[in-house]
């Protein structure tokens, strides 16, 4: 081969490699204000893809019932109450400031006496709470004046994100429905994808990536329900107010992975205050045993789901979390399980290779 040959082979490689490298980016830029959206519909429907095949059966094996189902669903479960809370608040929020600023009319009883025997910082609440107890109304009304500005602008200042949230759970709910209705075309796509990529080894990590979304789900939305089974079963037979209420609050939380202790700790607080030391001390054991049975039930869930060392799977979603949010719950998994995945095919071909060679040479 000619150097002139060899140079315009070289030439010819690194344009159509740039030119494929600028039309990902661009991809990318324009794709960037859906990702989210994207993402957030993939998660959904490969995790509830047996769902929707089940509907499906149910509903005569109508493709378009089954899509329409799902959505309406996702609709429900989204943008509804979503929806419902943001006109409650926008309702009523004159009433919230008004409330912030009433709170200022109330008497502040004097403390009780477990709080100054509380290590560290007992002394110093009790402290501020004997001085708060003694100031007059007018000089509450002046200290809660500017939380309830602050509160009025807090609400304000919001508007615009929870627009913004309406609108990409609404792309995402349409996304979904897309999925939903040509789910097979695009996990068939996938594994060609895939297989043209990386061979078998490249088709068997994008299952095993779907797996272990799925799997994530189950140990995430699972987990959710037992911990706040539990909890609200503690609020309601310790005489919480509002148990109904706090348990939609909590079941929340711990989907967003904050966890129960938001709702259980002020309820805790609220028993105590209310002299109910015996309910009080059993809450707080019933709290630590719900608030860290996490760590035991989502690693056994999302290990049925896809086969792959416990402490990955800890890690991949403890890491995601932290790298990307409550998305990460599901891409840290994915991405350690198809790294690991193709590592270990990696190793092992080459040893099975090297294996070979020396049967040979033998």
């Amino acid at each position: 081969m000619s150097i002139s040959t060899l140079s315009q082979d070289l030439t010819r490689t690194t344009l159509a490699l740039l030119f494929i490298g600028v039309l990902i980016t661009a991809c990318f830029w324009i794709l960037h204000p859906f990702m989210s959206a994207l993402l957030w519909a993939t998660m959904i429907v490969i995790s509830s893809w047996p769902l929707m095949l089940k509907v499906q059966e149910l509903l005569w094996g109508k493709r378009s019932l089954a899509v329409a189902f799902m959505t309406l669903l996702l609709l429900m479960i989204l943008v509804v109450p979503l929806f419902f809370s943001i006109i409650t608040v926008v309702e009523r929020s004159d009433e919230i400031v008004d409330w912030t600023r009433s709170l200022s009319t109330l008497s502040v009883p004097a403390p009780p006496g477990w709080v100054r025997t509380l290590p560290v910082v007992g002394k110093r609440i009790a402290d501020n709470w004997i001085h708060l107890a003694a100031s007059t109304p007018a000089e509450l009304s002046a200290r809660m004046t500017p939380y309830a500005g602050k509160v009025a602008s807090w609400f304000a200042s919001k508007a615009s994100d929870v627009g913004i949230m309406i609108v990409q759970f609404l792309l995402t709910v349409v996304i979904s429905a897309i999925l939903f209705s040509t789910g097979e075309m695009a996990a068939a796509g996938i594994c060609l994808f895939a297989r043209r990529l990386a061979g078998q080894q490249g088709e068997e990590a994008a299952i095993l990536a779907a797996k272990a979304t799925r799997g994530v789900a189950l140990g995430v939305g699972v987990t959710a329900l037992v911990q706040t089974l539990l909890g609200g079963i503690g609020l309601a037979i310790s005489g919480v107010p509002a148990a109904t209420l706090l348990t939609a609050v909590m079941f929340m939380l711990c989907l967003a992975q904050v966890g129960p202790g938001l709702v259980l700790v002020p309820a805790v607080i609220w028993l105590f205050w209310q002299d109910q030391t015996l309910w009080g001390c059993i809450m707080i054991v019933w709290t630590m045993f719900v608030g860290t049975i996490d760590n035991f039930i989502r690693p056994i869930l999302i290990k049925k789901g896809a086969d792959l060392p416990l402490i990955l799977i800890f890690a991949g979603v403890l890491g995601g979390l932290f790298a990307f949010g409550i998305i990460g719950l599901f891409i840290g998994p994915v991405v350690l399980a198809v790294t690991y995945t193709l590592l270990s095919a990696w190793v092992v071909g080459d040893i099975s290779g090297e294996e070979h060679g020396a049967d040979a040479k033998n």
